[in-house]
């Protein structure tokens, strides 16, 4: 996991634990996955942050969300005055990554706290999108437009991707796509300036710290100029989103020129995010998965990322491919995805689908990537209608299905307002208690059942 910050923005569609790598999704869906954030008056002694025409907002002053000592408001105005002792006390650390001192100096000098980052940190999301509001503003025509032509574009360096690391190219163009609508929504804070912040003030600070680290390693190196470093508030950067510690791990100098830049050279990015995969696990030749027809009176506790079977196994329980073709193989092992429950399409995941929620891991994005990749390559949209009838409910609701759940025994975590497997867990079988389908699905009837009504 690359960053483990945006825990409402994607688990409120997909009830994954938090997103990847922070990164493009992050950069035009902010407002509609976070809610509108309090933007009360600026505590006094914080540093200056004064917004200038269309800059970023002030911090609220306020206490984080998340209750933790050191989101207070407080806390956060203690380590804000900190901050320069924090940020040269890690010169030791830095010296023990081969950084050089003059190296060290020039690229911290000048960094001042951005402290509109600890309210992005603890946002707690009032307003959610379905999984079908979801996909529809990411898989979209103009979108999809724009990938075919990167493709065409790119024609070279994808070959060569696809010949060195067998990695489809069509997953690499929709990371791409999703990520930053093709290098348009990359993010324009500074990674240093981000991952500094994160790094002396706030819960995350171990964390951040390494990416602090790791940005300056970059640097150091050469493979990318300071004003390359920009993307999200939590140091996200480049067409596909890598972390500093993402970026140590899996960039490659496809072009052999010297440098790994994975924001303006499109054959270092292209393999550069090809090797992630790879790494990752990804399957050369195969699917990330196939939507199917799930029979009526399904037994949705075999819903499970952790009940694998063979498709063969599948169909011996009824499922079929939502577009009448057979499986390509029985003895494959997939697991069964019912994001919108016994209401929506079901889906048969693969080994590919879990590599590309290592990359971001949401299933609402994960299926979001494999879809807009197979409508790339020329397939067409799902063919099972989504219940576009059903409302999503509001964070208040949220909170009160878990406490329900909670006071009748089947939930044992703490309300939180984000539907993990966990959640999931407890709805189904509360579900199955009352003979309803148990599909983990929160729906307003679900929550008047709960209600007693």
């Amino acid at each position: 996991m690359r960053a483990g910050v945006l825990a409402g923005m994607l688990a409120a569609v997909s009830g994954s634990a938090s997103a990847q790598s922070s990164g493009g999704p992050l950069n035009f869906l902010d407002s509609l996955f976070t809610g509108t954030l309090s933007k009360g008056n600026p505590a006094p002694n914080q540093p200056a942050q004064t917004p200038s025409g269309n800059g970023p907002l002030p911090w609220s002053g306020e206490d984080g969300a998340s209750g933790h000592p050191l989101m207070t408001a407080a806390a956060i105005r203690d380590a804000a005055g900190n901050f320069d002792a924090c940020v040269a006390g890690m010169w030791p650390d830095a010296a023990r990554r081969n950084i050089t001192q003059d190296n060290f100096q020039r690229f911290t000098a000048g960094l001042s706290p951005d402290l509109r980052i600890m309210d992005l940190l603890d946002a707690q999301p009032e307003f959610t999108k379905s999984i079908w509001d979801y996909l529809d503003i990411l898989v979209n025509d103009n979108r999809l437009a724009k990938g075919r032509e990167v493709l065409a574009k790119y024609k070279a360096q994808f070959d060569a991707t696809e010949r060195a690391y067998g990695v489809d190219r069509y997953i690499i163009a929709s990371i791409w796509g999703i990520e930053s609508n093709y290098s348009t929504q990359i993010g324009d804070r500074s990674v240093l300036q981000s991952t500094a912040t994160l790094a002396c003030i706030g819960r995350r600070q171990a964390y951040f710290k390494d990416e602090f680290l790791s940005a300056l390693e970059i640097l150091n190196r050469g493979d990318l100029r300071p004003e390359q470093l920009r993307g999200s508030w939590a140091g996200a950067f480049g067409p596909t989103q890598f972390m500093p510690t993402a970026f140590k791990r899996f960039a490659v100098d496809a072009d052999g020129d010297g440098r790994r830049d994975v924001v303006d050279n499109p054959a270092d990015l292209i393999a550069s995010t090809a090797n992630n995969l790879k790494k990752d696990g990804w399957q050369s030749g195969q699917s990330w998965g196939y939507e199917v027809v799930v029979p009526q009176g399904f037994n949705y506790m075999l819903a499970d990322r952790a009940k694998s079977m063979s498709f063969g196994q599948w169909e011996q329980l009824g499922l079929k491919r939502a577009n009448g073709q057979p499986f390509p193989a029985t003895n494959e092992k997939a697991y069964l995805l019912a994001p919108a429950g016994a209401q929506g399409p079901g889906f048969l995941m693969l080994q590919n689908f879990r590599v590309i929620m290592k990359y971001n891991p949401a299933e609402a994005y994960a299926l979001a990537i494999g879809h807009f990749a197979d409508r790339l390559r020329g397939a067409p949209a799902f063919v099972q209608a989504w219940p576009r009838e059903e409302r999503t409910l509001s964070r208040a609701e949220r909170l009160e299905l878990q406490q329900l759940l909670a006071d009748r025994g089947y939930y044992r975590g703490t309300p939180d307002g984000q539907f993990g497997g966990q959640t999931r867990e407890a709805l189904r079988n509360f579900q199955a208690s009352i003979g309803a389908p148990a599909d983990g699905f929160a729906t307003s009837e679900v929550l008047d059942r709960l209600r007693g009504r």
